[in-house]
C-alpha cells in the first residue's frame, strides 16, 4: 500500500513539488487551493534601506521590473528556494536562513547594527517580532483561495498525506477537511504551519528545514513506513 501525496500550494510551486515527488516514485496529486498574482507596486529609494528581506519565492517571481531598482541591496532569504529565486532575479544573497522568518530577522538584528529592512512580501503575511530593527513591509503579490476540485472529498476521504507550505495554507486545509481527519497525515513546512492546522491528524511532521525538498523527503519517509 502506498499513500497518495496531495500538494496544495499555489502554482508555479505546485508543479515543482509534484515533479520532485514523482522523481521519488510517489503517488502525487496536484490540488492547488490558492492562486498567486502580482500586485501593482513602486520600488522606494534603495538608499533608504540597508537590506531586503525575502520570505517567499513568489515575491521574486511576481515582483516585475520594479525589482531591478532594488538590485543593489543585499538580500536575506528564508529557505534555499527563495534564495535561488533571488539569485535568478539578479539579486545578491547575503544570507540564507535555514529556519523561519523570525530566526532570520533575529540573526539580522544580532549583528550589532540597526538595519533598515525592506520586506518584499505578500498581501497576507505572518506577523513576527522585528527585534527593534526598522522593518517596512511592501506587498508585491497576493495569494487568493480557489475552490477545491470536484474530487477533493474523495481524495481526502481515504488515507493520504497532505503537504502544507504555509500557516495560511494549513488553516485552509483544516477548514476544508473538517474535524474527521484522523486518517490523514500532514507534512508542514514550519511549526507555525503545523499549529495552524490544529489537532486530530493521524500524524503531523514538521520539516527540519523550511523548504520544499525537505517536505517531499518527509512525505517519502511516511510512505515507506506505510509500505513496511
Amino acid at each position: 500500500m502506498t499513500l497518495p501525496v496531495i500538494v496544495t500550494r499555489a502554482e508555479p510551486g505546485n508543479a515543482a513539488t509534484v515533479a520532485r515527488a514523482r522523481n521519488l516514485g510517489l503517488d502525487v496529486r496536484a490540488v492547488p487551493l490558492f492562486a498567486a498574482h502580482a500586485l501593482g507596486w513602486q520600488a522606494p529609494d534603495p538608499g533608504d534601506f540597508d537590506a531586503l528581506l525575502l520570505t517567499s519565492a513568489q515575491a521574486l517571481r511576481l515582483s516585475g521590473p520594479e525589482l531591478e531598482r532594488l538590485a543593489a541591496l543585499p538580500a536575506y532569504a528564508v529557505g534555499s528556494a527563495t534564495a535561488a529565486a533571488a539569485e535568478a532575479a539578479g539579486l545578491t544573497v547575503a544570507m540564507t536562513g535555514s529556519g523561519d522568518a523570525q530566526s532570520l530577522v533575529d540573526a539580522m538584528a544580532s549583528s550589532g547594527k540597526t538595519p533598515r529592512i525592506l520586506w518584499l512580501c505578500g498581501r497576507e503575511r505572518t506577523a513576527f517580532d522585528a527585534r527593534g530593527v526598522a522593518l517596512v513591509p511592501l506587498p508585491v503579490y497576493a495569494v487568493d483561495p480557489v475552490d477545491p476540485p470536484s474530487d477533493w472529498e474523495a481524495l481526502t476521504a481515504a488515507p493520504a498525506i497532505l503537504l502544507t507550505h504555509s500557516a495560511r495554507g494549513a488553516a485552509r486545509i483544516a477548514e476544508l477537511v473538517g474535524p474527521d481527519r484522523g486518517h490523514l497525515s500532514l507534512v508542514a513546512i514550519s511549526g507555525a504551519a503545523a499549529a495552524a492546522a490544529g489537532e486530530g491528524w493521524a500524524t503531523v511532521t514538521v520539516t527540519e528545514r523550511p523548504d520544499d525538498a525537505a517536505m517531499v523527503t518527509a512525505a517519502h519517509h511516511l510512505c515507506q513506513k506505510v509500505q513496511k
